[in-house]
């Protein structure tokens, strides 16, 4: 299906991951053939491999100290790449009407850590050992939700977890709820955090093998508004949303009609960004042959919500005008086909 996407502009985005805060150092690393991965330490379990750490994020350089603590390391991510976000938009939140800002968010495994040592309290200590304090971090819509809390939007907020295509999801709806008059501004874009008990998980069901491979953590997170709103405010548009193409499912021996219907849409981009499993499949990887391609995930990772850090890092490096496209897939579908062009120039 083909969703036409109308006077939908981006006025900011942000990212927190591996290789630093903002989009800069990861187009650094891409440029340079470099990455921010990491060997797995030794005292998880021997696995080996390397992952996507965010060592250099501080959570206090965004949220003062106790309020941290309370947080969730995914909610830390999002809050922190939401407020960067937000700057880069120019958004006073005192100006504007907060019940029409609103979140979309993609999350994979939001809650994990949380809920393991939440549950781990009640099988050493039964009902007294749950800690109260862990329970409102334990599920994967903490993220968007403590983001909310945080910057006061009472729009609408909604999370999605649709395997690695979790945040092109979140983007499709929160287009959907501007263009249908519900929200003037709205955030969007994927987080994930990654623990040690994730990486025990993925290596019993041999998961490093595969599509777990150099799993990494963070946000991306764009700032979406009406093209009016934005005049209105003045701001300097960063990027512009042309369609969204999706199909459910490509089935054997039909790879090729799949492919046809979820690129029909698209002339030929200036730049590609990659995400999910999108670069695995040989029929998309032949249909952009000879386009340059960003693939954030050989870089800082790969992880469920990593598309909002890779439409981010396509935003940041397009001129004015230059059209780009967003693939993103998962290993059984859905696949996304989404269409920028580059904003304003400075």
């Amino acid at each position: 299906m083909n969703f036409p996407l109308h006077d939908i502009v981006v006025t900011g985005f942000s990212a927190i991951t591996p290789a630093g805060n903002g989009l800069g150092p990861i187009l650094e690393l891409i440029s340079s053939g470099r990455d921010a991965l990491t060997p797995i330490p030794a005292e998880y379990g021997g696995i080996g491999g390397r992952w996507g750490k965010a060592t250099t994020f501080k959570a206090t350089e965004f949220i003062p100290p106790l309020k941290a603590r309370k947080l969730d390391r995914c909610s830390q991510f999002a809050v922190a790449a939401a407020a960067m976000a937000l700057q880069d938009a120019g958004i006073d939140r005192n100006t504007l009407n907060p019940e029409r800002i609103g979140i979309t968010l993609g999350c994979g495994f939001g809650g994990v850590a949380n809920s393991a040592e939440f549950l781990t309290g009640y099988f050493t200590a039964g009902a007294e050992g749950m800690s109260p304090m862990l329970f409102p971090n334990t599920v994967s819509n903490a993220p968007a939700s403590n983001v909310s809390i945080e910057y006061g939007l009472k729009g609408p907020n909604v999370t999605q977890v649709q395997r690695f295509c979790s945040a092109e999801l979140a983007f499709m709806m929160a287009c959907r709820f501007i263009m249908e008059g519900r929200a003037d501004i709205m955030l969007t874009g994927g987080v994930d955090d990654m623990t040690p008990l994730m990486l025990s998980g993925f290596a019993a069901t041999g998961q490093l093998r595969s599509y777990a491979s150099s799993f990494g953590e963070g946000c991306g997170m764009l700032v979406l508004e009406s093209a009016g709103h934005a005049e209105g405010r003045g701001v300097r548009v960063k990027g512009r949303t042309g369609s969204i193409s999706t199909v459910g499912l490509l089935p054997p021996d039909h790879e090729q009609e799949g492919i046809d219907l979820l690129m029909a849409a698209f002339a030929p981009p200036a730049l590609v960004s990659l995400s999910g499993t999108a670069r695995v499949i040989p029929a998309l990887m032949e249909r952009i042959s000879g386009i340059p391609a960003l693939d954030t995930a050989r870089v800082i990772g790969s992880s469920l919500a990593m598309g909002g850090t890779a439409m981010a890092a396509l935003l940041a490096s397009l001129q004015p005008g230059q059209p780009g496209l967003h693939l993103a897939a998962s290993p059984e579908g859905p696949y996304y086909a989404i269409r920028f062009s580059g904003g304003d120039s400075v």
